[in-house]
């Protein structure tokens, strides 16, 4: 039995796709020329379209058209490292001290660029999940420190960071300052206040974007790709939060790494890219 019409016109439209007759960003025919070309009604079209989107091949852009879409190389991040200090070796972490390179995956030995804007800095009043996570009285006053990550200058990620006030009072004035703390908050809490982070623990969902955040990282409206959430607490020595980090992460250049156990040192991974 020969394939419904509309998927005919998708097959022939992917192939041209996956050849690179179609390359990343072009523009596909206009939906007119489309049902010209192949002798399809406005409905058979519309519906092959579907299709591609539904395969993630294409998107549509309101007033613009139909366009290929552009892959992004994932970006891989260990979520396991040393719990003294966010971050590992060759990868960034979600906690606040990642800063520099990145791998473009495992076992390639090649390096993306990590940069980052100057933080967001804001008083405000803990929400209720905001105070369960950091052990404090809810409406109480807490710094945020908000920041866009960008990754060969694509947007990989967006973080905020939560401390309680009280951080500041005793000495850490630093954290309301609006640019960057250089060796990471981590260390500049263990070197003013004698907080060590010795654990942290991760909370991992996955949702659909926020307005803003599919905007920023240029992710279609209609909520088709999500995003992860992290968030992650950071516990010192006496076991008392000193940290919210909540991070988002689109899912279509996202991919993470979780080591348990003892593991040689650089074992690649297998990526599914």
């Amino acid at each position: 039995m020969a394939s419904p019409m509309y998927r005919q016109i998708a097959e022939d439209l992917r192939e041209q796709i996956e050849s690179g007759l179609l390359g990343p960003g072009q523009q596909l025919r206009t939906e007119l020329e489309l049902r010209e070309h192949y002798g399809a009604s406005r409905n058979t079209v519309r519906d092959a379209i579907k299709w591609l989107i539904t395969l993630g091949l294409v998107e549509t852009r309101p007033g613009q058209g139909t366009f290929v879409v552009q892959k992004i190389d994932p970006f891989v991040t260990t979520l396991t490292a040393d719990p003294k200090r966010p971050g590992g070796n060759k990868v960034v972490a979600p906690g606040e001290d990642g800063y520099g390179e990145i791998d473009r995956s495992p076992g390639e030995g090649q390096t993306r660029k990590l940069t980052t804007k100057e933080p967001q800095v804001e008083i405000q009043r803990a929400t209720e999940s905001i105070a369960s996570q950091l052990q404090v009285a809810e409406g109480s006053q807490v710094i945020s420190r908000h920041q866009k990550r960008f990754i060969d200058g694509t947007p990989w990620s967006l973080q905020t960071s939560f401390y309680p006030m009280g951080f500041v009072i005793k000495g850490a004035e630093r954290l309301i300052e609006a640019s960057d703390i250089m060796g990471g908050t981590v260390r500049y809490l263990a070197d003013t206040l004698g907080l060590r982070q010795v654990g942290y623990r991760s909370w991992i969902s996955v949702r659909a974007p926020e307005a803003t955040e599919a905007i920023f990282f240029n992710l279609p409206q209609d909520g088709r790709v999500g995003v992860f959430e992290i968030l992650e607490t950071g516990f010192d020595q006496t076991g008392t939060p000193m940290r919210l980090t909540v991070t988002i992460f689109p899912t279509d250049r996202n991919q993470f790494i979780v080591n348990i156990g003892d593991l040689p040192e650089d074992q690649p991974a297998d990526s599914k890219t």
